[in-house]
């Protein structure tokens, strides 16, 4: 008999007889079932209680759990890494039978910072069972007092060290589950950096309309920021960026203005994150708004494309049809702000039965973007788990 099991449940040796072992539960699974709804409570984990709970031994040689999945060839088990697993999704000459998912949420202030923020995303990848780390950017760039347009001439250029808050984080993430994981910063287009500066997006948009030359200018010293600090990551070890974008929302800009003040400048950065990374993931994000279209995204670079699920008019998104678009694999499947966030758990999973239904060959289940940081971790590990075996069923 063959068996396909989830790793993170069982493990099974195979023999050169092909016999198989019987499944051995760890003791990381065994208290994740005994643990408490409380989310002050259910999430803490430390790193290194973790690490010694989750290996498994088997034959004399001990496994570490964290980012390792079985699969089988015939009726041998073979061990792929979760960066296996998620960079084979990458092959379009066939359905990717393993599922990978991942769902990003901010940790809130305690955690933005440092060892503590390094911990929670390490505890939150693994007992959520996501196939990759998504490392929250929370470091914005100071607001400037923006009255005339020679203000802008005043916009600085940040070096390395102004990013180094978020740079030790992705360093932390990088030595201890590199080898597990893809690790996939997230990174802010200039435009939306600019909005920062400005002291929000209103604010920017009217700067724009006022003085488009005087933004425009300030826009390159902006971008080459962003780079530092992309480059800067690259350099730590990042294995790709959730890239995200906006500008082109029913309240953004016009094209005409897209065209010279947003795509120009994400060009740039998505262009050296993709030549530099293996692993790119564009994030065309409606939380400032929603499209009309998504058309003008599809010369964008990235790997895989994260869409919103819904258009101004009320048109659902596909993830099929994003996928014909883009020709790219495509992430996403569920609303940020649906079951997800409010749903019963029979709800959500009837949701994500449908999402992985409709799902296009190369896929990775996910939501339209952050979801609510209060979001119960073993219910998301339960979506995610039912994503790993869909296509084994």
């Amino acid at each position: 008999m063959c068996y396909s099991q989830n790793f993170y449940k069982n493990v099974y040796i195979c023999t050169i007889k092909e016999r198989i072992m019987t499944p051995k539960k760890s003791n990381f699974l065994s208290k994740m079932e005994s643990t408490s709804n409380s989310n002050s409570s259910q999430n803490e984990i430390s790193r290194r209680s973790f690490l010694k709970s989750s290996l498994y031994t088997t034959v004399g040689i001990g496994l570490a759990t964290s980012g390792l999945s079985f699969t089988t060839v015939g009726c041998k088990p073979v061990v792929k890494s979760k960066r296996d697993l998620v960079l084979s999704m990458l092959d379009r000459s066939s359905p990717n039978q393993y599922i990978p998912a991942a769902f990003f949420m901010h940790f809130g202030g305690q955690y933005n910072r440092g060892q503590a923020s390094i911990d929670r995303h390490l505890a939150y990848f693994r007992a959520t069972d996501m196939d990759f780390v998504k490392v929250q950017y929370e470091l914005g760039m100071p607001k400037m007092e923006l009255q005339k347009p020679s203000d802008w001439d005043h916009v600085p250029v940040y070096g390395k060290d102004f990013f180094e808050p978020v740079l030790n984080v992705i360093s932390g993430i990088v030595k201890e589950a590199k080898s597990e994981a893809l690790i996939i910063p997230t990174v802010y287009s200039p435009f939306m950096c600019a909005g920062q500066i400005a002291g929000g997006r209103k604010n920017l948009l009217r700067q724009i309309d006022e003085n488009p030359d005087a933004v425009h200018k300030a826009m390159h010293k902006v971008t080459e920021s962003v780079m530092n600090y992309v480059q800067a990551a690259i350099e730590i070890g990042a294995d790709g960026f959730y890239m995200s974008t906006q500008g082109l929302e029913v309240n953004g800009l016009p094209k005409e203005m897209f065209d010279k003040l947003v795509r120009p400048f994400d060009m740039e950065v998505m262009s050296h994150a993709d030549k530099n990374c293996t692993f790119n993931i564009l994030h065309i994000c409606d939380y400032e708004g929603k499209y009309e279209g998504l058309s003008t995204y599809t010369t964008y670079p990235g790997k895989v494309v994260n869409t919103p699920i819904v258009l101004a008019d009320g048109t659902p998104v596909s993830t099929q049809d994003m996928a014909t678009l883009f020709q790219r694999p495509i992430m996403g499947g569920l609303n940020r702000l649906g079951e997800i966030a409010k749903g019963t758990l029979g709800e959500l999973h009837a949701a994500v039965d449908l999402a992985l239904k409709e799902a296009p060959a190369n896929f990775i289940l996910g939501a339209d973007c952050t979801i609510p940081g209060n979001t119960n971790w073993e219910t998301i590990r339960s979506v995610i788990q039912k994503a790993h075996t869909y296509r084994n069923n």
